[in-house]
């Protein structure tokens, strides 16, 4: 059996793919910039850096399944070049060493900011959007190497994208921009709320859709793999209720919020360090970031679970590990 290679395995998402495919199975090789960050999977552990092409040669030499899920992901970054050649020039130069490998099929984790949204109703795989329509430097890295993935399945590699939404859960250790808004909530660093929303998903079950995509997915289409619509505030609600903590009851005008994160950004320019409240992530904050995964449920089998059953798990994580 040829083993099946997982970018980004000492991430959170990724790690879950990992262990999901050896659950099922199959011998997983777990690519990671630092082996030794790996822990707890049944996998053959090899080195490799998204900006490195001959080591991506290596580690994806024998693999019969790619699945590519190592992203640069961050609100913020100092030097945007490095972001695109991880996000961009990674995908493009795996999706290459793939097909000469002899690769029989790549399943490229995008993200559903990659999406159109549709204001006060749900956006799909076919609601239309643009690069103009990115906010920040990770969206259109996202969307450029989402562009990636199409053409070289329009060329006739069997490539299926899959698009989570905010996946939350257990063994988020960096933690992920939507983890870090569970431990600040969990720590009491909270005071205030804006009003927006997204999607939530487990994501364990974002990972089992992950495979469904490669045994079921159509070459060239994209699949959103969410669950639950939410605002913000009931988000916080439910971490209230799971947690016994208080949740905040000032909801900040996004005027205000902007302003925060114009200060905090800038100052971040200056310092080097990552703002606290980063730019993106309040324009982002604009459009509530709700889709349907109706495509994923009809064609891939797909059946997630409401959000109560993720943020439970990554409540229950974050404070069983120290985080708060």
């Amino acid at each position: 059996m040829k083993p099946a290679l997982v970018t980004g395995a000492s991430g959170f998402l990724g790690w879950h793919v990992a262990r999901v495919l050896s659950e099922r199975g199959l011998r997983v090789r777990a690519m990671a910039r630092r082996p030794e960050s790996v822990k707890a999977l049944d996998a053959e552990v090899v080195p490799g850096d998204l900006r490195d092409a001959a080591s991506l040669e290596r580690a994806v030499s024998g693999c019969g399944l790619v699945f590519h899920v190592a992203a640069d992901y961050r609100l913020w970054v100092k030097r945007p070049d490095e972001m695109y050649e991880a996000n961009v020039g990674g995908t493009k130069a795996l999706l290459a060493a793939a097909e000469r490998a002899g690769v029989e099929r790549f399943v490229y984790t995008s993200t559903v900011g990659c999406m159109g949204f549709v204001e006060g109703g749900l956006g799909d795989e076919t609601t239309p959007v643009s690069l103009a329509e990115m906010t920040g430097h990770y969206k259109r890295s996202k969307y450029l190497a989402e562009q990636e993935a199409l053409r070289a399945a329009a060329g006739g590699f069997p490539v299926v994208i899959v698009n989570p939404t905010a996946p939350v859960g257990d063994h988020d250790v960096k933690p992920t921009p939507t983890g870090q808004t569970i431990v600040d909530f969990l720590k009491g660093k909270m005071p205030a709320f804006v009003d927006t929303g997204l999607n939530v998903v487990d994501a364990r079950e974002t990972a089992e859709g992950h495979w469904l995509a490669c045994e079921k997915g159509r070459a060239g289409e994209r699949y959103i793999l969410g669950s639950e619509n939410l605002t913000l505030e009931q988000i916080l609600g439910k971490l209230a209720g799971l947690s016994g903590k208080a949740a905040p009851k000032v909801r900040l005008p996004w005027i205000v919020a902007l302003v925060a994160g114009l200060f905090s950004t800038g100052l971040a320019a200056v310092t080097g360090q990552a703002p606290r409240v980063p730019l993106d992530a309040v324009r982002m904050a604009r459009k509530r970031m709700w889709v349907s995964s109706a495509k994923a449920e009809r064609e891939l089998g797909f059946r997630p679970s409401g959000a109560d059953l993720a943020l439970g798990k990554a409540v229950r994580w974050f404070e069983a590990n120290g985080y708060c």
